[in-house]
């Protein structure tokens, strides 16, 4: 009786070490999935980073067009009303357009 309590003892410690070695792989296999998913989370974090400093740039970017046009629209509005104070005669007119 004492022989088969002793294997049956060994047998069930035999089933927890190969269940303890199937929850080890699992943990190992958790752990590395982590690893990769925090490496991918990185990745993301840097590219977000990366847009926003865009995004960023491009508006500056936008703001200094708008700028510029609207400085080229003063302009052309100077310029428009230093040539509307210069008037053609008639005769001078006809060749003009002609030309344009």
């Amino acid at each position: 009786a004492g022989s088969s309590l002793v294997m049956a003892a060994g047998s069930s410690m035999s089933e927890i070490v190969a269940s303890v070695q199937r929850v080890t792989d699992v943990i190992g296999e958790i752990t590395a999935a982590s690893a990769e998913q925090s490496s991918g989370v990185q990745q993301i974090g840097a590219a977000v980073a990366n847009l926003d400093d865009m995004t960023q740039q491009n508006a500056a970017l936008v703001e200094e067009s708008s700028a510029a046009a609207e400085s080229l629209k003063d302009q052309a509005r100077s310029l428009s009303a230093l040539v509307g104070a210069f008037r053609l005669p008639p005769s001078m007119r006809a060749a003009c357009a002609e030309v344009a």
